[in-house]
This record gives structure tokens, sequence and C-alpha cells, in this order.
């Protein structure tokens, strides 16, 4: 899990108060869908907790799919010229569907999902990052 936290000078009463600035994003639990090769995909939940006030949601909870994170990434990167968007991790042609490759994208799922989300332009400026990370029915050709 990546988490993100502004330290805050607290009295000691409130030094395990809660941060004036959370927000933890979690890539887990791979879903492998499909009978056939050629329609079998993996999808992956995205859970969100958070208070800072560009998200709607405090806790959320969203399924994507490899795919779903291009069309994001192709999006932010339309959207917000003065930010280098990073790259998402490799596509995968052989065994893709091998728990150690399942992993692998996980992780680097979560690894750019942290970067994008604890941008601070890319927190307020785009329309599409809270959308993506907190609304189930998202729809990547709203965009």
């Amino acid at each position: 899990m990546y988490s993100m936290s502004t330290p805050v000078s607290h009295p000691a009463t409130d030094q395990y108060a809660e941060p004036e600035n959370k927000l933890e994003i979690e890539v887990k639990n791979p879903q492998t869908h499909g009978s056939s090769p050629r329609t079998m995909y993996t999808s992956y939940e995205i859970h969100t907790r958070t208070n800072i006030p560009a998200f709607k949601l405090h806790q959320s909870v969203v399924r994507r799919r490899y795919s779903d994170f291009e069309y994001f990434r192709d999006i932010l990167e339309r959207e917000s010229a003065r930010v280098t968007i990073p790259p998402l991790p490799g596509k995968v042609f052989t065994n893709r569907f091998s728990d150690d490759v399942i992993e692998h994208r996980r992780e680097g799922l979560q690894r750019f999902l942290y970067i994008v989300a604890t941008h601070p332009l890319l927190q307020t400026g785009s329309k599409v990052l809270g959308s993506f990370i907190q609304d189930p029915n998202w729809d990547r050709n709203a965009w």
C-alpha cells in the first residue's frame, strides 16, 4: 500500500490524530475473467482512502482492467500537458495470466497510481483522476 501524509505539528495529545492530508491507494485482489485466451483479461481493485478535498469520497473501491489504465493515462497526458505522466508497467505477451506476471503488473499499477494521485497539479487540476479511482461506473468513452 502506498500512503502519503503531510506532517503537521500537533500537541502531544494530538500526536495520533489523522494527518491533515491523507491519501492511501492500494491496487489489489486481481481477478482473471473470461474462458478463452482471446477473451481473458485481469482486473484489479483500487482501494482509496483520503481526506483530501479534491476527491469526492473519503473511501472507495473500484475495479479496473489494464486497458482502463491505458485509456486513463492517455487522457491524463492530453489533459495535463505541463505534467510528465509516468509509464505503466509494460504489456506482457507470454504467460500474462501467471501469478508472477499478475503480481508484477499489480505492483506497477499501484506505483503508477500513487505517483499520479499524489501529484499536486493532478490532484487539483485533473477532471479524470478522481473519477478513475473512485467512480465504479467510470466510462473511458466519456472522456
